[in-house]
C-alpha cells in the first residue's frame, strides 16, 4: 500500500482546487492499472494564516508502488498548481506502508497541524526521517498539509463523507449555473443524512462555492449513499466528473478542551464558564460578552477581578446566532466553542448549562404598584405616593428566551470542520438550525 499526500495547489483569488488535483490523481493512478482503496479530505487548523477557506489537505490510498506514485501526482500538478500566486506553496508527500500504521509522531503531527501549528522545516524533517518522498514547489509549504492528510488515517477515530461534482474546467471564473429549487428539494429529502446542504432560513445554497475554482457543488453527510444520491438529484450545468472523499468535516476535530486563564491565540477550544457581562452590539452588528471561570456568578466575578476570563463574539456573518447570543445574561452557566484570535473567542457553537432566572430591580410599592425611587445613599428606596420603603433592590424571577442545550451558527456560517448538532452525539439537548 502508498499513501499519497497533497496539499496547498489552489488559489484564493485564481481558483483551482486540491480536491480537484486529488481526483486527477487517482484517475491517473486507475488509469495506469492501479487502484485507489479512499481518498481522504482532512480539514486543517482553521486558524493558520496561509490557507485558503476551508484548509483541505487530501490524501488517496493505493496500491501503486511510491515511485510510480509520486510520478504520477507530479505530473498532474505541475500543469496545474496555481504557483503564480505567491501564497501557492505545493507540496506532495509519498508514504509506502499500510495508512493505519505510520509512525507514532506522523499520526501525532496529523494531529497538532489540525489543532495547532507546525512549520515547513519539521514537515520536511519528519517525512525524511520516516522514509518517505516528498516534493515541493515554491518553498513547499503544502509539505505540511500533505504529511498531516498521510497520518490521518491513523490519527482520525470519526469521519464523514463529502460527494464533490466539478464543472467543465474551461467554465471556471464564470457564474455556476446551478437549479437552486432543485439543490433545496434535495436537500430537504436527504436531511438530516446530508447536511449543511442549504440554510432553509438564509435561503442560501452553501453547498455552491463562490470562489472560482472547479468545483460546482459538494454535498456532505453521514452516508455516502445519501450525498450521492442528493447531488444526483441537482439540476446544474454540465457536471465533469464527481469524487466521494471521506473526511473530518463535520467532526469538531480542531477543537481541545481548554480553561479560561490558559487559552492561546490560533486555537480552537471547548471552554466552560459564566457570562459575567451583557451582550453588547457593537459597530457592523458583531456580539461581545465576557465568559468568566467558576460554576456562578460570584466566582466568575472573582475571577473577573483575577484576569481569567475571555472575550467571546458572534460576528456578523452568523446571522441569527447573534439572537441567541444577545439572549445571554451575566450569571448564565456555558460551554462555548470556538477559535481564539487576538484574544478574543470566535463562537462556533455554544451550550447554555443552567440559566439565570432571577434580575435584580428596583422595588415596586405594594400599595399602589408604582415603581420606587431611591430614598438616598445607602437609604435604601421609598415610594413618593404612599411613604412606603424598602431596604434595597429585590430579586424578581424573569422569563428566558434560552433553554438548556446547545446552539449553533447557522448552516451559511459554519466552518467546515465544526460539528453540526443534527449530527449528535451532545452532552445537551440540541436546537439544531437548518
Amino acid at each position: 500500500m502508498t499513501v499519497l499526500g497533497l496539499d496547498d495547489t489552489d488559489s484564493r483569488e485564481r481558483g483551482m482546487c486540491t480536491t480537484y488535483l486529488a481526483t486527477l490523481a487517482a484517475e491517473a493512478i486507475e488509469a495506469a492499472g492501479g487502484t485507489v482503496e479512499r481518498r481522504l479530505l482532512v480539514r486543517l487548523n482553521p486558524a493558520v494564516e496561509h490557507k485558503t477557506r476551508g484548509n483541505a489537505a487530501l490524501a488517496l490510498h493505493t496500491d501503486l508502488p511510491p515511485d510510480e506514485t509520486l510520478e504520477l501526482a507530479v505530473g498532474e500538478l505541475e500543469p496545474l498548481a496555481e504557483t503564480a500566486d505567491p501564497r501557492t506553496s505545493p507540496g506532495v508527500v509519498v508514504a509506502p506502508g499500510d495508512p493505519s500504521a505510520v509512525p507514532n509522531a506522523v499520526s501525532a503531527f496529523t494531529r497538532r497541524a489540525i489543532r495547532s501549528f507546525v512549520d515547513t522545516d519539521e514537515a520536511v524533517e519528519l517525512a525524511e526521517e520516516s522514509g518517505y518522498r516528498h516534493r515541493g514547489w515554491e518553498g513547499g509549504r503544502g509539505r505540511i498539509g500533505a504529511l498531516a492528510a498521510v497520518g490521518a488515517w491513523a490519527a482520525l477515530d470519526e469521519w464523514t463523507y463529502e460527494h464533490i461534482a466539478y464543472r467543465e474546467f474551461d467554465r471556471c471564473g464564470t457564474p455556476r449555473d446551478v437549479n437552486l429549487d432543485s439543490v433545496f428539494a434535495a436537500a430537504e429529502a436527504h436531511y438530516p443524512d446530508a447536511w449543511d446542504t442549504v440554510d432553509t432560513v438564509e435561503g442560501q445554497a452553501v453547498c455552491v462555492p463562490n470562489a472560482p475554482g472547479p468545483i460546482l457543488y459538494g454535498i456532505r453527510g453521514d452516508d455516502p449513499g445519501a450525498v450521492r444520491s442528493l447531488s444526483a438529484a441537482v439540476d446544474s450545468e454540465p457536471v465533469e466528473r464527481r469524487s466521494t472523499f471521506l473526511t473530518n468535516q463535520g467532526t469538531d476535530a480542531h477543537l481541545r478542551d481548554g480553561e479560561l486563564g490558559s487559552l492561546a491565540d490560533g486555537g480552537a477550544y471547548r471552554v466552560g464558564g459564566v457570562v459575567t457581562s451583557d451582550p453588547e452590539t457593537r459597530r457592523g452588528g458583531h456580539v461581545f460578552f465576557e465568559l468568566g471561570a467558576g460554576d456562578s456568578a460570584a466566582d466568575a466575578d472573582a475571577a473577573d477581578a483575577a484576569g481569567a476570563t475571555v472575550a467571546c463574539a458572534a460576528f456578523e456573518p452568523t446571522k441569527r446566532f447573534r439572537d441567541r447570543v444577545r439572549a445571554l445574561r451575566p450569571g448564565d452557566e456555558l460551554t462555548v466553542c470556538g477559535e481564539l484570535s487576538e484574544g478574543t473567542l470566535k463562537l462556533e457553537k455554544f451550550a447554555v448549562r443552567s440559566l439565570n432566572r432571577t434580575e435584580s430591580r428596583t422595588p415596586v410599592c405594594p400599595d399602589c404598584d408604582r415603581t420606587m425611587e431611591s430614598a438616598g445613599r445607602n437609604q435604601g428606596y421609598r415610594c413618593r405616593d404612599c411613604g412606603t420603603s424598602a431596604p434595597g433592590r429585590v430579586d424578581v424571577e424573569v422569563d428566558r428566551e434560552l433553554e438548556r442545550g446547545w446552539y449553533e451558527v447557522p448552516p451559511c456560517a459554519r466552518r467546515h470542520v465544526a460539528k453540526p448538532l443534527v449530527r449528535g452525539g451532545f452532552d445537551a439537548p440540541v436546537h439544531p438550525e437548518r
